[in-house]
């Protein structure tokens, strides 16, 4: 099992998400979840440990988000 957290700058915890597996599919999918929450300001910076599965998934969010705001 993998533990999946965000914290604040305060330290606190905002979320958080278990996962058999440790990929860009489940980093996503945390990040997404996490990033949605309305009382949660858009972050300046996400800091990940070194596992590569981050860059993709938040390479992924991006283009997500790029691709609703074409099709508007």
């Amino acid at each position: 099992m993998y533990l999946y957290r965000a914290v604040d700058s305060d330290g606190d915890t905002i979320d958080f998400f278990l996962s058999k597996a440790r990929d860009a599919k489940s980093a996503r999918r945390f990040l997404k979840k996490a990033l949605a929450f309305s009382y949660v300001v858009r972050p300046s910076v996400i800091t990940v440990d070194k596992n590569p599965a981050y860059p993709i998934a938040i390479q992924q969010l991006k283009n997500e988000k790029k691709c609703r705001k074409a099709s508007k």
